[in-house]
């Protein structure tokens, strides 16, 4: 969305014309005599504070006609985790079984103001919630593993058993005594040249990619957890490792078929159309109405594209390959400048075009 508050510009103003890194991923400034927009740290001249606006989402500004700049490259580019949110985060992995805390990052050079306004901007929760969610994480998987539940809680830094078991039931939903064998959907986040997107996984596969800003993305968060009666907590496994790196690989033009394993709970019909929409090749553009035939009904063209709607697994499951009958881009949650960006993408790489 454009800010409006004016405090909030003034801020943004600071920090474009300092090129601070910290920002990037948080606003994306579009020029209004160049009509172009940048991010945080573009080296290109500076625009004088009324030539400027700033917008959150870099579909946003795409949506209001700006266009990419050739200098900083923010669609190419995308905003991946800045470097003292990395750092941060770092800190956290390394150490388990202790809190981190805001002076711990000061004497560090971390700005904990910046970390915190991060994890609100791209997960909705804060650094501290982040760092509980990681502790119960690796907590979770040690009791999987069969460790006792003392020597456990003890590991992940609580001083009491009591401590650990309600931060634990909070967060999965039972007592650690009683999670054994429950499913546990890890999410991670991922930048993109679209902008960052979100992947989460059980053990048996990736279940939702979707792209950070999408609106429906907690109703989809909340199904997810219905159907596959698990609980979201941050993590990675080896499912959304193997989906980064393929992901990285389609961006670049080098991959045209994900190998993934996919979760995709819904209606048996839901699951076909899903299964339809791989098989439309790499590159090329199918109507509803050529998806319903594929189906079989040709007239479930509104029924199909309602089951498009809810495909949580974007990009691998391309529904962005589905146009209206007269060709019109109609229909792409992630936002239709998105939805242009990934045809033209393949079709400028698909196998057999010049410079694939």
């Amino acid at each position: 969305m454009r800010v409006q508050d004016k405090r909030t510009i003034d801020d943004y103003y600071r920090a474009l014309l300092e090129r601070d890194p910290s920002y990037v991923g948080i606003f994306f400034a579009g020029i209004r005599t160049t009509n172009i927009f940048c991010i945080a740290t573009c080296h290109a001249r500076k625009p004088r504070p009324e030539n400027v606006e700033f917008f959150t989402d870099l579909k946003d500004a795409l949506a209001e006609g700006y266009r990419p700049c050739k200098i900083c490259r923010p669609t190419e580019s995308a905003p991946d985790i800045p470097g003292p949110v990395r750092e941060a985060m770092a800190l956290v992995k390394e150490n388990p079984g202790r809190k981190i805390s805001d002076g711990e990052l000061r004497k560090r050079g971390i700005g904990p103001e910046s970390v915190r306004r991060w994890f609100q901007r791209n997960y909705g929760i804060t650094f501290q919630a982040y760092q509980r969610m990681c502790r119960i994480n690796s907590a979770y998987g040690e009791l999987q593993g069969g460790k006792g539940v003392t020597e456990t809680a003890m590991e992940s830094g609580y001083e009491s058993l009591s401590g650990f078991a309600y931060a634990y039931k909070k967060l999965v939903g039972k007592s650690p005594g009683k999670s054994l064998g429950e499913n546990i959907i890890l999410i991670s986040r991922l930048a993109t040249p679209l902008g960052p997107m979100f992947v989460c996984a059980t053990d048996e596969g990736v279940c939702l990619l979707e792209f950070t800003d999408r609106r429906m993305l907690e109703t989809e968060f909340s199904d997810l957890q219905r159907l596959l009666k698990a609980r979201i907590m941050v993590g990675e496994n080896d499912h959304i490792r193997q989906a980064k790196g393929e992901l990285e690989e389609y961006f670049r033009g080098t991959r045209t078929d994900f190998d993934v394993p996919l979760v995709s709970p819904g209606s048996e019909f839901q699951n076909r159309v899903w299964a339809n929409l791989k098989k439309i090749p790499y590159g090329e553009l199918r109507s509803y109405q050529e998806q319903a035939a594929m189906m079989g009904n040709p007239r479930a063209v509104r029924a199909v594209g309602t089951a498009n709607g809810h495909n949580r697994i974007s990009i691998i499951i391309p529904c962005h390959r589905v146009i209206g009958k007269d060709g019109s881009l109609t229909g792409y949650g992630g936002g239709l400048e998105r939805k242009r960006w990934l045809i033209g993408h393949e079709q400028k790489n698909a196998p057999g075009k010049p410079g694939a």
